[in-house]
């Protein structure tokens, strides 16, 4: 080769020193771009090809400034290394990940999918999920208008504002409620007094339930069971609100005593008051399945073990009077006798000097002037005599059954009316004293017409007609047990029409629900003693038991 050419081998080798003093020192100069270098394996000096130079792309260094947290990267690259060459550009802005996205459930979907976190197809009118699996779909949320922030935040302020007056009277809420109200306060509180002086119901009841929601509850009940009582057709909101103040009435009651049971603490006043009102309400609305015993009893068990002290002592004695009035009464048409010892106790514990000298002193007929302790007696005699019949005895009667009867007897003639003889309450004690007489020769003497029966109901309706016919609510409130036994000793059929008017009269004046019972069992007696049958007449507490019925005649 001529000296003077150019030697291809050489000049290559120049070229490679040149290229690789190049790239080290650009490199050098431009610290924060990283470049790739590719490096073929180790070969022959002479027979290397010559390596690629990537072409290096300025930076605008502005841009740099912008990008957050960028280190710098390192600026020799070991030729032992082997890095792969990212293709393209390199970026001016680095690539930030995206955080996956949570699933946004719908708020569309149907009430129930919503509820059961479940995906919902928004089927019409029910999803395809609710009608898989058998649910009631509840449907969907109405669509609402847009409202800024600022809007709802107005809205939620105004909501929050109640816009409701408070009720005026606690549980008296709504109409049909201030019907059953007014009701009590102006009739049947009336209806129900039994007294010619004053008005408990009016005077002691209702200013308590005015403080006291159960109590409120309980004389709503009995008012609107009144009245549905005496209603021909259905009521249906009459009869929604009843229930509800049934359940709420004897909820509180519950709670009342469960309190009071916890901490053996003495039963309070509205308490005892809403067990009698309660009891009434069975009286008014007719019940026949004896739920009256349940709170007769309950009556008694707060009067004798519970309670040691009486915070009103003027409740005390009206509610005293109403429990013996009613346990001492049931006895007349219970077949099992209903009088126990807590009775007589209450009875015993009734009598006291200072009442008994008192002008209103038989508030209650029967009970403070000592003829219900003749019917006890009776009562005792009346089961003596019932044993001796299911036994099949041909006497009823033994020599003590008919001591006692004499004892009575003599007891009931020589008994004093405490009342003057001017005043209504003066008529209404011989009546009951004529038919408590009634009551001794119907449980002694055999169930057939006889001239003692005779006169014994013709001096009873004589009394009958002597008192006042018109709204006097201190008589006319305590002739349902009178009437019944007049009509129990009935034998005379031209006795009966002016019984049934007396029972009709007493109907149209109070609406009590018993009264009607009281009167069906009258005129099923009757048929018996016309069509013979006196001897089964004479046990009218079995023909108001085989009824399946068990009601006061109060």
């Amino acid at each position: 080769m001529d000296p003077a050419e150019p030697d291809p081998a050489a000049f290559v080798r120049r070229r490679s020193t040149i290229s690789s003093s190049t790239y080290s020192t650009t490199s050098s100069s431009s610290p924060d771009v990283i470049t790739d270098a590719v490096i073929t394996p180790d070969s022959e000096e002479d027979d290397a090809p010559t390596p690629m130079v990537p072409k290096i792309e300025e930076v605008d260094d502005s841009s740099l400034e912008d990008l957050p947290d960028v280190k710098p990267a390192a600026t020799v690259v070991e030729k032992s290394v082997s890095i792969p060459r990212k293709r393209g550009r390199p970026r001016k802005h680095p690539i930030v990940e995206q955080k996956k996205l949570s699933h946004v459930r719908s708020k569309t979907g149907c009430g129930t999918c919503r509820r059961r976190k479940k995906k919902c197809d928004e089927a019409r009118p029910s999803c395809t999920n609710c009608e898989k699996n058998n649910v009631v779909c509840d449907g969907y949320e109405p669509r609402q208008h847009w409202r800024s922030g600022r809007t709802k935040s107005v809205t939620i302020r105004r909501s929050s504002i109640p816009t409701e007056l408070p009720m005026l009277v606690e549980g008296v809420d709504g109409s049909i409620d201030r019907m059953f109200f007014h009701h009590f306060t102006a009739q049947l509180g009336n209806v129900l007094s039994l007294t010619d002086h004053h008005n408990p119901f009016l005077e002691i009841i209702v200013p308590m339930a005015m403080g006291h929601a159960g109590l409120m509850h309980s004389v709503l009940y009995l008012s609107g069971s009144c009245l549905i009582a005496n209603e021909p057709g259905s009521r249906t909101e009459w009869e929604e609100r009843q229930e509800h103040h049934s359940s709420r009435a004897m909820r509180l009651l519950q709670d009342d005593l469960s309190q009071t049971a916890d901490s053996e603490a003495t039963i309070t006043d509205p308490s005892i008051a809403q067990t009698l009102v309660l009891c009434l309400q069975t009286v008014c609305a007719g019940d026949l399945t004896g739920s009256y015993r349940f709170h007769l009893n309950a009556m008694k068990e707060m009067l004798t073990h519970r309670a040691a002290t009486f915070p009103n002592e003027q409740l005390r004695q009206f509610i005293l009077e109403f429990l013996l009035y009613h346990d001492y009464s049931s006895a007349i048409t219970s077949q099992v006798n209903p009088l126990d010892q807590r009775s007589m106790d209450l009875m015993e514990g009734f009598k006291l000097p200072e009442f008994m000298i008192q002008p209103q002193a038989g508030t209650l007929l029967g009970v403070m002037d000592g003829l219900f302790g003749f019917i006890s007696r009776i009562r005792k005699l009346r089961d003596q005599v019932r044993m001796r019949r299911a036994q099949g005895l041909a006497q009823w009667w033994d020599a003590e059954i008919f001591h006692d009867a004499f004892a009575i007897d003599t007891a009931l003639r020589n008994w004093q009316c405490c009342h003057p003889p001017e005043s209504a309450r003066y008529g209404a004690s011989l009546l009951y004293r004529q038919c408590t007489w009634l009551y001794l020769e119907r449980t002694i003497q055999e169930s057939k017409a006889s001239p003692s029966f005779k006169q014994a109901v013709d001096q009873g309706l004589e009394y009958l007609r002597a008192l006042p016919q018109t709204d006097d609510g201190s008589t006319q409130s305590i002739l349902l047990m009178p009437i019944f036994l007049l009509g129990c000793s009935a034998f005379e059929p031209q006795q009966r029409p002016e019984i049934s008017e007396a029972f009709q009269r007493l109907q149209d004046w109070s609406s009590l629900g018993n009264i009607r019972y009281a009167r069906q069992i009258v005129e099923e007696i009757w048929q018996m003693m016309d069509e013979g049958r006196e001897h089964e007449t004479w046990d009218w507490e079995t023909i108001i038991a085989n009824r399946g019925w068990d009601f006061l005649v109060t």
